[in-house]
């Protein structure tokens, strides 16, 4: 193409009358827009920036059912100017909502909503060894919305951690008792024999483990820092089973132990996120799957109804 060629009236269907069926549109714009995000997080250290890889959706609603269409390369150029300038939080993601509506005043628009999907990536110490850690991916979605309502923003995590069988750990340390009785009765014991013994046959019968997710949605409120790390904190606390990276045989041990200690249904998980989230956020909704080792199928529970 000639320079020249460039100065040339080009055609814009869109610009025309919509002859076609009048009806409202709810939401119009693109899906799966892939972006660098600059994230900051305030941690026990101070503030970090982290910069993740996300995916992007992007709309604004079209009332005006005689508009043939949105102008979805002024929404990509208002979501490229975002990213390349700002970092993520609650006061940028509400100006660049106000902005979409704005770029789309002649269509009539008056709202407009942005869906985030990346993994947040987080360096986690091992239980007990001094100096080991490894890097845990935690998958994030925020959704952020502006209506004539207002502005809202919901932030879902989730997080991996082990769960353990009530009802087996009874049934193996029934079988433990068992045996321990059928080696040595029930008169007097001699303990070092019974040390012993424990060690070869302890593990004469195992409870059943699994990996377990957690995924928990909140509405975030303030201008701040979205928190993404405080808030997985509290998880983690609440559970106490959460999935390592690196360690050695003494980490493992105390996996094991921490495991033995926080024996819970799929229900007690749920309540124990539950309990552990409402004092900080006016409404949560916890999903909690286990993924049977014993069944193939998942064991799964929810709580809450998430409150904006």
């Amino acid at each position: 193409m000639k320079r020249d060629q460039l100065n040339t009236p080009l055609p814009d269907v869109a610009a025309g009358g919509y002859g076609g069926n009048q009806l409202p549109l709810e939401w119009v714009g693109m899906q799966g827009i892939a972006l660098p995000l600059q994230l900051l997080e305030e941690s026990a250290t101070g503030s970090t920036v982290q910069q993740v890889h996300a995916w992007a959706d992007v709309q604004v609603d079209l009332p005006d059912p005689r508009v043939k269409g949105i102008h979805m390369s002024r929404l990509y150029l208002l979501l490229d100017d975002f990213v390349a300038k700002q970092s993520l939080g609650a006061a940028a993601l509400h100006d660049l909502l106000l902005r979409m509506v704005g770029s789309h005043a002649d269509c009539s628009a008056t709202q407009a909503r942005l869906v985030l999907a990346f993994p947040l990536l987080r360096r986690q110490p091992a239980l007990l060894t001094a100096g080991l850690a490894g890097w845990k991916s935690y998958p994030v979605r925020l959704q952020a919305q502006l209506s004539p309502r207002g502005f809202s923003l919901d932030v879902s995590v989730e997080t991996g951690y082990s769960s353990t069988c009530p009802c087996s750990a009874a049934l193996a340390r029934q079988l433990l008792a068992d045996g321990f009785a059928a080696k040595f009765g029930t008169g007097s014991i001699d303990g070092a024999l019974a040390q012993a013994w424990l060690r070869e046959h302890g593990s004469l019968a195992t409870p059943h483990s699994q990996r377990s997710v957690a995924t928990v949605t909140v509405a975030l409120h303030g201008d701040g820092p979205l928190g993404l790390f405080s808030l997985i904190d509290a998880v983690e606390a609440a559970l106490a089973t959460p999935l390592q990276t690196a360690v050695k045989r003494a980490d493992e041990q105390a996996f094991a132990r921490l495991n033995g200690e926080n024996l819970m249904y799929v229900e007690d998980a749920a309540r124990r996120v539950q309990a552990a989230l409402l004092p900080r956020y006016a409404g949560a909704q916890v999903q909690v799957r286990h993924m049977e080792s014993l069944h193939p199928h998942d064991a799964v529970a929810q709580a809450g109804a998430l409150i904006a």
